[in-house]
């Protein structure tokens, strides 16, 4: 564990002891912290977070080296722009990087595994718009492809990826390989087996409090198999705290986490994709408003996109809510908000929306899904 240094400001605000150095947990709640010159200092305390976040997921045989083949660390201080670049992996990180330097001139080939292509943990329907909208601007984008290897021998990269569909292969040369297939969780050489703290796949497991199996050791963040966003980490943390102080938190809903993919347009979500709400039996009622059929929309420059509402159809309960378009990361927790209330569809639609605004999309959307939108 190396902890950033804090603002001074900051750590008197709080109350907070900064220590620099890698830690390493020790049995009786201790931990031992090496500093640049290599002296050990120990340390205790009656509770203990580990929270030391996560790192580039590396393929097998997709090895990073900082240089040809990056993680998203180094994809944010290349010295130089790449004329070309092989993105691996269409998740978030995937789709914002590839968004980013294709903005900036660069040649970005895009490779997902699944066959959902952009986005394949997204519904569907906004998958196909962001695919529509990148190939429009340029971008390669090959779904339900494999890298099969890297050859880094020579002055650039030379991708060989296999199509899954027919298992035809292609040769793609680059500057330089991201890969953006997930996250990895930085559990290793921190003291976690000396102290037989159960883990789940490299994942380090926990109850709803984040309590490890070990008395007064607690795990939050990336290094516990929940969704790795920072928003999530911020209340998992807030949570753990809460709890050890003595309060009465209520434990997180996973099914309510708001979802972000800082592209352009950008995309956001909460809840079951369609697919998924079939999937669990539900007969559903699904809603879709265009943007561009948005006043606000059309006066701002930001045509593109939509928004996506799915509702049961019995109860009226929100399942899901999906956007893709200019500042929806802004309008999602509208919907958040909805869900943990359990608000239904009709709440939604009778709660007046201003006008002209991105948000009333919301509610127009809600109004196509029980048939009775007045304004597309």
């Amino acid at each position: 564990m190396v902890c950033p240094k804090v603002s001074t400001s900051h750590e008197k605000k709080n109350k907070i002891t900064v220590i620099e150095g890698y830690g390493r947990l020790a049995r009786g709640r201790k931990i031992v912290v090496t500093d640049k010159d290599g002296k050990k200092s120990e340390y205790s305390a009656e509770h203990i977070i580990i929270a030391t976040g996560g790192r580039a997921k590396e393929l097998p045989n997709l090895k990073i080296d900082g240089k040809k083949i990056i993680g998203y660390r180094e994809a944010m201080t290349l010295p130089n722009q790449p004329k070309t670049m092989v993105v691996v992996g269409a998740g978030a990180i995937g789709v914002e990087f590839a968004y980013f330097y294709n903005s900036i001139g660069t040649k970005v080939t895009v490779v997902e595994f699944l066959e959902q292509g952009l986005l394949p943990r997204e519904d569907g329907d906004i998958s196909k718009e962001l695919a529509k909208i990148y190939k429009k601007a340029g971008m390669n984008i090959l779904a339900n492809n494999a890298v099969e290897n890297v050859d880094i021998s020579g002055d650039t990269c030379k991708v060989t990826v296999k199509s899954r569909k027919d298992e035809t292969t292609q040769v793609i040369e680059c500057d330089v390989v991201l890969s953006a297939a997930g996250v990895s969780p930085n559990t290793e050489d921190i003291g976690l087996e000396a102290l037989g703290i159960e883990l789940d796949r490299g994942m380090i497991k926990t109850d709803v409090y984040y309590r490890t199996n070990v008395p007064g050791i607690y795990a939050i963040g990336d290094v516990i198999p929940t969704q790795a966003l920072a928003h999530v980490a911020s209340a998992e943390g807030i949570t753990c705290v809460e709890k050890i102080a003595g309060h009465h938190p209520e434990p997180i809903d996973y099914n309510n986490i708001p979802s972000c993919t800082y592209c352009w347009p950008e995309v956001s979500s909460v809840g079951m994709t369609e697919a998924q709400a079939k999937e669990a039996g539900y007969d559903i009622k699904v809603g879709k408003f265009p943007f561009s059929a948005s006043g606000k929309a059309s006066a701002s420059g930001a045509k593109e996109g939509f928004v996506k509402v799915i509702f049961d159809a019995k109860y009226g309960e929100l399942l899901g809510g999906h956007m893709i378009g200019a500042n929806v990361t802004e309008m999602i927790a509208e919907l958040v908000l909805a869900k943990k209330l359990e608000s239904t569809g009709h709440e939604i639609l009778k709660a007046i929306h201003p006008h002209p605004t991105m948000s009333e999309a919301v509610m127009e959307a809600t109004a196509a899904a029980y048939d009775e939108v007045i304004h597309l």
